[in-house]
């Protein structure tokens, strides 16, 4: 029997991650099958499946009369009900965990991104998540907003494995990589155990392009419409050199000898948001060694179906640069599209985690008569 598109993908060193949980897939066994079928060795949560199986189903509804019972708030309700799913979804990626080194059997649950901008909160809850969890293979996730990254360095200080979110810019990943290795710093400094902490970076992909695209058409020119679909690749790869670049040299040398692994790249937001764009086009470009790549069940299908599996990841270097100057000639800030798109992330999280409260609020309109 030949391997999937995804099995040979993996065997180039990249992992496959999918970007949804819920008490369906674990009890169904839909997990583990991707797992098997799609070689899937990573899950990160997300507040919007939740709430679409949370409204769609009766699983949750014993546990969630339980705690209704005991507990007012809506936020610490979600926890206890998401640190069930993600605790199960944990002991059953035990099995292809790599023991710290950071890119297979992890899953991911993030903190209230009302936080987003409040640091010593960030810290504090993405602290309690881990203790609520207490899982050797889990990332909490917190956003790479400016503050996030005090709470980052601090948590990994700690010993604690986290998955950074909503990285769009060159330099705020820059800064994202620059607090793993000084709280990696910190921590072999105190006499911590280096091997026991990892991290990913979240770099968003598809969504770059959408905001991008929106400002060549409004400028319009021929010129500027032939840079459409291009800039969210090019920003990828460059990240990624940017990553060896970190990750090598005499100051990360001496992390590695005490045990640390690299914080690797993961490509987020990699479904094809404009129908004219090939439906695998942040999976084929994207293909390269130590890296993961976190993907809805629609691009997994989609992939394995008619993806192109090569190492592509380091391709086009000096095109990519070429094309941030060609946008700024274009009339496109790009520093510009990054920070909005951080923005509108962090807001969109918001929202969703809002929506998300609501369907418990209704769902206990249902569950506890007045």
């Amino acid at each position: 029997m030949s391997e999937s598109n995804l099995h040979r993908l993996s065997g180039l060193g990249q992992s496959v991650w999918i970007d949804s949980l819920s008490r369906g897939m674990l009890e169904s066994g839909q997990l583990a099958k991707l797992m098997a079928d799609d070689a899937v060795t990573g899950v990160t949560s997300n507040p919007t499946i939740f709430q679409k199986a949370l409204a769609e189903g009766t699983r949750y509804d014993a546990q969630l009369k339980k705690l209704l019972g005991a507990e007012d708030d809506l936020t610490e309700i979600f926890f206890a009900l998401a640190s069930q799913d993600v605790s199960k979804a944990c002991d059953l990626m035990a099995d292809v965990w790599d023991e710290g080194a950071g890119l297979r059997g992890y899953v991911s649950l993030e903190v209230d991104p009302t936080l987003a901008y409040d640091t010593e909160a960030t810290y504090e809850q993405a602290k309690r998540l881990h203790g609520l969890v207490d899982k050797p293979n889990l990332y909490v996730k917190i956003p790479a907003t400016q503050p996030g990254l005090p709470a980052i360095e601090d948590m990994i200080a700690a010993g604690k494995s986290i998955n950074v979110t909503l990285i769009f810019s060159l330099q705020r990943h820059r800064e994202v990589m620059e607090a793993y290795v000084r709280g990696l710093e910190r921590l072999v400094a105190s006499g911590g155990d280096p091997r026991k902490v990892s991290s990913v970076a979240s770099f968003f992909v598809s969504r770059v392009d959408t905001e991008a695209d929106r400002r060549l058409e409004v400028i319009g020119s021929e010129a500027a419409l032939a840079l459409r679909g291009k800039l969210a690749v090019a920003n990828a790869r460059l990240a990624y050199r940017n990553w060896h670049e970190v990750f090598s040299g005499e100051r990360w040398q001496f992390l590695a000898s005490k045990g640390a692994s690299k914080q690797w790249c993961l490509w987020a937001s990699t479904s094809t948001k404009n129908p004219a764009y090939p439906d695998t086009l942040y999976v084929d470009s994207l293909i390269g060694p130590e890296t993961v790549n976190t993907m809805p069940l629609e691009t997994v299908e989609a992939f394995q179906g008619h993806g192109t599996v090569a190492l592509t990841l380091e391709e086009g270097i000096d095109q990519a640069r070429s094309l941030l100057r060609e946008l700024d000639r274009a009339g496109v800030d790009v520093d510009d599209v990054t920070e909005t798109l951080e923005q509108e992330g962090v807001q969109k999280f918001d929202d969703s985690f809002q929506e998300l409260l609501e369907g418990i609020r209704s769902k206990r309109s249902e569950l506890v008569p007045a």
